[in-house]
């Protein structure tokens, strides 16, 4: 039975860049630090960063949850990041926005007041 995420890769070109990027952009230091692999813990769940792949925009998006998604957007865009895909209200007080980190990839945030983390499992 699949029981939820657990686990996000991101492929980066330059490994170092990116783990500086992401320790800043999640406020977070990588639990696991190897050349072939870098480990973040974030709200419970894991980001993991892949040296030698290919960043892009295909394929699926992973919405990392925020409170105050404008200015997420705002810290974000000042690390580097750009928006991809503008803030966008889909229902029920529900926002979300796609953007790419500095090395291609997207890199989704959801700020939704209806996500109960007691269910998570």
């Amino acid at each position: 039975m699949i029981k939820g995420l657990r686990t996000v890769t991101y492929p980066v070109s330059d490994l170092d860049k990116a783990k500086a990027w992401y320790s800043q952009a999640f406020n977070a230091t990588p639990y696991f630090d190897q050349p072939f692999y870098v480990g973040f813990t974030i709200g419970g769940f894991e980001l993991g960063l892949l040296p030698g792949g290919q960043p892009g925009t295909q394929g699926s998006v992973t919405y990392w949850g925020v409170e105050g998604i404008a200015q997420e957007i705002d810290r974000l865009v000042a690390l580097g990041a750009t928006v991809h895909h503008p803030l966008t209200d889909v229902g029920d007080g529900i926002r979300t926005v796609e953007l790419l980190d500095p090395f291609g990839n997207q890199l989704g945030l959801i700020d939704n007041p209806h996500f109960d983390t007691a269910k998570v499992d």
